[in-house]
């Protein structure tokens, strides 16, 4: 795949986008009047977003895009707690970091409240202890029963909603591409989705999911994230700090693709040019010297001044150190020679063991070595002082511009620039086959060491459950959705695969979703538009009390609802159940009576003569 970007050899910056925090909104009137207008929200496991299901330009988009994920430190209170875009930068917080999802199902419902407390207040919903407005929410694909039951709870019981909607949030842009394109319903197609966490092919049949033959595969956005790092860090280990998740996210959004046909794709880049054309390098941040200077005659002679100053300086600080030493020693030995001078021979001797000499003969010594080593540090510096500012401005320069002259005009290096050390060439990632490798991880789990199928494993799989005649039907409206399918090339490649598992002469057709990120909001809001609070698919607060929190209002974007059935013991079960425990009653007193009359005879004759 040709690269789009711009010449060969172009240096990309990471962005490392920091969010700002969101504002709080405030409820247009559009919203409350004629009717409270339902909110919208995507609760996806890698972004939440939510909006209004209102007519107009302004609300065509959702009002809050955060990423689900709150941080906050064992022990501390709920109002610490920093949710979506309050968090300007994951990489410092990321072992904070905790979602409401397992894989992609909601399990912390702690967390999904404060995900909802954060929606519901930028939002601008300023009733107290009550959400007023309908909600519509996406759900995973056959999502169990308890995780509805756990969010149904929440909505009815902790903020009061008085309608829900459920759906899943792939069929919801299916849904919206359906009605973009005119087509009838009800509709039939193979909605193929990946996700954060993990991947789904789910047939569609006659404007229903067909639910027993979904399939679901493990592998998602932040497996090939974690792909990506892996190759990055094994391959740049002195950068592992700078190799962050974000960045690496943000490599697969903006420079990574899908090979139609990857053995192909992998031979092109054994070509030196091809690599060259085809490479991303990315320059990582780092303090230092600007990249690509060079070095001129100039530079390096006031270089060479420098060091030759600073190495002056250095030996002037030694010698003076050393003088002030000597100088303090032979002040001590002359001090104690001047005890016994002054007839003090107690004292004199005292000093003496302190200093570890045995006689005034060795203490003469040391004086007289000493009062040599000093004066002829006192003419050294004198010599020194006279002789240092001829060095500075003439005789050093001179003769390091005499070297400097001599290099310069050698035969080989004339009219030459010597390179330094390119600090920000240090900082680069080169990032080639990567680009493709990383994505490849849809199609080939193995990569990571996953023992299962690949999405287009998958899709063969779900096909053949299907007679001839229905795989023609899906076939014909394979539909591509959900944020980890933003890659380039990824409809070629699914194209590609079918044609090679179809029949000859075959009908297949694949579409993509316009926006897969945003598209499932898009549908939800679409949907809502169209069906007004009350009818088919949403749930009231009366279904929650009757029905149960598991309870689902089936609808063209929704799961399947299967009820639970718990079988209760009849009335005839239980009379044989008792009587079965009377018998065993019975058998077991039999029993001890019959143990009883063995350890004692005499009972058995007794009764016997009766």
């Amino acid at each position: 795949m040709t690269s789009a970007t711009g010449p060969a050899c172009k240096i990309f910056k990471f962005q490392d986008v920091r969010s700002s925090p969101d504002p709080v909104f405030d409820v247009k009137s559009e919203c409350l009047q004629p009717s409270l207008a339902p909110i919208v929200v995507d609760n996806g496991s890698f972004q939440t977003r939510a909006g209004w299901a209102c007519s107009g330009d302004e609300f065509a988009c959702p009002r809050l895009v955060f990423k689900s994920v709150a941080a906050r430190s064992r022990g501390a209170a709920r109002s610490e707690t920093q949710v979506g875009n309050d968090i300007p930068n994951l990489e410092p917080l990321r072992w904070l970091l905790k979602s409401q999802f397992d894989r992609n199902v909601v399990v912390n419902f702690e967390i999904q409240e404060l995900m909802l407390d954060y929606v519901f207040v930028h939002l601008g919903i300023g009733t107290e202890g009550k959400v007023e407005h309908p909600l519509v929410l996406t759900e995973a694909p056959c999502n169990p029963l308890h995780c509805r039951q756990m969010m149904s709870e929440l909505l009815f019981e902790c903020y009061g909603v008085p309608q829900v909607a459920y759906g899943v949030d792939s069929l919801f842009s299916f849904y919206k591409s359906n009605m973009q394109c005119g087509l009838k319903v009800p509709h039939t197609g193979l909605v193929i989705s990946s996700g954060y966490h993990c991947s789904h092919v789910l047939p569609f049949f006659n404007g229903r999911l067909d639910a027993f033959n979904c399939k679901r595969v493990n592998v998602g956005g932040s497996h090939t994230a974690t792909y990506m790092q892996r190759l990055l860090q094994l391959k740049y280990p002195a950068h592992q700090a700078a190799i962050t998740p974000s960045r690496m996210e943000e490599l697969l959004h903006h420079h990574c693709y899908v090979a139609v046909d990857y053995q192909q794709e992998l031979e092109k880049w054994r070509s030196a040019e091809f690599y060259e054309e085809e490479v991303h390098r990315m320059q990582l941040p780092f303090s230092g010297k600007v990249a690509g200077v060079f070095a001129s005659v100039e530079e390096r002679q006031e270089k060479r001044v420098q060091q030759l100053r600073r190495l002056q300086e250095l030996n002037s600080r030694h010698r003076e150190e050393r003088f002030q030493q000597d100088q303090e020693r032979l002040d001590t030995l002359l001090a104690v020679q001047e005890l016994l001078e002054e007839g003090a021979v107690e004292q004199f001797h005292r000093r003496l063991m302190e200093l570890n000499m045995d006689s005034a003969e060795e203490l003469q010594s040391y004086i007289h070595k000493l009062s040599i080593s000093v004066e002829q540090h006192r003419l050294a510096r004198a010599e020194i002082t006279e002789l240092e500012q001829p060095m500075d401005e003439g005789d050093g320069l001179n003769q390091m511009e005499a070297d400097l002259s001599e290099e310069s005009t050698e035969p080989e290096k004339a009219d030459t620039i010597q390179p330094v050390f390119n600090m920000a060439e240090y900082h680069q990632l080169f990032v080639g086959t990567e680009r493709l490798r990383a994505p490849e991880v849809l199609f080939r789990p193995s990569l990571i060491g996953e023992e299962q199928m690949g999405l287009i494993e998958t899709l063969q799989f779900v096909l053949e459950q299907y007679a001839p005649q229905q795989q023609a039907l899906l076939a014909e409206n394979v539909f591509l959705t959900g944020g980890n399918l933003l890659y380039p090339g990824v409809k070629e490649r699914v194209e590609r695969e079918l044609l090679a598992m179809r029949p000859f002469q075959s009908h297949f057709k694949v579409s993509h979703a316009s926006q897969p990120a945003l598209d499932a909001w898009f549908g939800a809001r679409e949907w809502a538009l169209r069906n007004p609070v009350g009818s088919e698919g949403w749930i009231s607060r009366q279904d929650y009390e009757e029905k149960g929190g598991e309870y689902l209002s089936e609808h063209c974007a929704s799961n399947i609802f299967i009820p639970m059935r718990i079988s209760k013991p009849t009335q005839r079960s239980n009379e044989v159940s008792l009587a079965t425990t009377e018998h065993t009653q019975d058998v077991s007193t039999a029993a001890g009576l019959d143990s009883d009359a063995a350890h004692n005879p005499n009972s058995g004759f007794a009764g016997s003569i009766e």
